[in-house]
Formats: structure tokens, C-alpha cells, sequence
């Protein structure tokens, strides 16, 4: 997939990994980028098209594929996580949010912009998924609940769309220095760094990219006899 003279809508695009994202698709030559949030008037970076987006809302899809007729990249990258095991009181709540932005707001966005992609050549679509797609730690079990559940649809969604022609990208990665993860004590990547792996991964016509070492990781040992995602070991 070539960036340079593309078409780019990217999700949750004023802050964090999103904003990055639309710098490095701005040094890469993409011709036109829709910059999505709820909230318009927080895309501030000049040169691109900020547009309403909420990406759990039915109607503002239904704008933004009427927006966006032109479009050849989507880059689902909004999301959230609210901090939940799966015994919390309020779990259910909490997880139920999760999967509508993590999981059903990415495939509702792939349903509905597949046509446009289809009618401009086939493009591609970018879903930012995570190593918490294949392992659960502490505080993160609803929120991984919904990216692997995100996965398995990324992996659904390439095989669906393949006779159509166009590209899906998974991308993983582990803690990066955002919001999301601010007052976490542990190693983080800038997301400008993430940017550029999803985009170089991308352009090489991957299907899936392990942006970071944590990735790496986390991915080869899936296949241990004691993998991560089994979590510590019974006495």
C-alpha cells in the first residue's frame, strides 16, 4: 500500500498514538487526512481535515463514509481502557464499554467504509490492536477481553475482504507514553516510534506488525509450554 498520494482516516486522531499517526502520514506524502475525534475542535495539527467522530455512534459513521468518498487507508486507533479485573463489581459495565470502542466500533468502521475501499482500488485497513490482545495482566483483563476479541475480528476481516483487494494490518504493541498509560511505572515507546513501524509495515504490504520489542516478545513466547497467557504458575 503506498502512502504517498493516499487518502487517511484515522481515529482518535488529536492525541496519543492517533496524532502521531497523522504527523508520520503527513511526512509520508498522504495527499488528503481525516483526523477524527469527538470532540473536532481538539484536532489542532494544520493541514489536515478534522472531522466529528464518535466511533461507538452509528449516526456519526454514517457521516464520516459520506465525509470520506475518496478514502484508501482507514486506521482504526480509538479506544479505551477502564481498568477492570473480571471479579470488580462494576465489571460487566466496564467491559461492555470496552468492547463497543475496541472491538465493535473498528468492525462497524470496516463494514461501512469496505465499499468506498472497494471503489477506489481496494487501500487498506489499519486495526491498532496490542500485546494485551494475547496475554492479561493485573487491572487489564476486560480490556484485553476486547482486544483479543479485536484481533480475532482483524484476522476475520483480512480473509473477508481479500477478494476485494484490500490490505488489513494488525498492529501490536505494549505500553507506549500516553495518556492511557501515564502513571504507569514501567519502560514505554513513544508513539512517534509506533507510527513509524505501523506505516513502514504498511507499505512492505504486511498483515500483521509487532511494533515494538515488548511485542516481540510477548508473541514468540505464545508458543512456550508455559506461555504468558497462562499467568503465574499454582503452587
Amino acid at each position: 500500500m503506498n502512502i504517498k498520494d493516499s487518502v487517511v482516516l484515522v481515529t482518535g486522531a488529536n492525541r496519543g498514538l492517533g496524532l502521531a499517526l497523522i504527523k508520520a502520514l503527513k511526512l509520508a506524502g498522504a495527499r488528503k487526512i481525516y483526523a477524527a475525534a469527538r470532540d473536532p475542535s481538539t484536532i489542532t495539527l494544520p493541514g489536515v481535515l478534522a472531522i466529528k467522530l464518535d466511533v461507538t455512534n452509528a449516526a456519526d459513521i454514517a457521516a464520516a463514509v459520506q465525509a470520506a468518498p475518496d478514502l484508501t487507508i482507514l486506521i482504526n486507533n480509538a479506544g479505551i481502557m477502564l481498568n477492570s479485573s473480571t471479579v470488580d463489581a462494576d465489571a460487566a459495565t466496564k467491559a461492555r464499554a470496552e468492547m463497543d470502542a475496541n472491538f465493535f466500533a473498528p468492525m462497524a468502521l470496516s463494514s461501512a467504509f469496505a465499499p468506498v475501499l472497494k471503489s477506489n482500488g481496494g487501500g487498506a485497513i489499519v486495526n491498532v490492536l496490542s500485546v494485551l490482545s494475547w496475554l492479561s495482566l493485573p487491572g487489564s483483563a476486560t480490556y484485553s477481553a476486547s482486544k483479543a476479541a479485536a484481533w480475532a475480528m482483524t484476522n476475520g476481516l483480512r480473509g473477508d475482504l481479500y477478494a476485494q483487494g484490500t490490505q488489513v494490518l494488525g498492529a501490536h504493541m505494549g505500553l507506549m507514553d500516553t495518556d492511557m498509560a501515564k502513571g504507569v511505572d514501567m519502560d514505554k515507546t513513544h508513539p512517534d516510534l509506533i507510527a513509524k513501524e505501523i506505516l513502514t509495515a504498511l507499505e512492505a504490504n504486511q498483515d500483521e506488525v509487532l511494533t515494538d520489542e515488548t511485542s516481540r516478545q510477548v508473541k514468540a513466547g505464545i508458543g512456550m509450554e508455559r506461555s504468558f497467557y497462562l499467568g503465574q504458575p499454582r503452587a
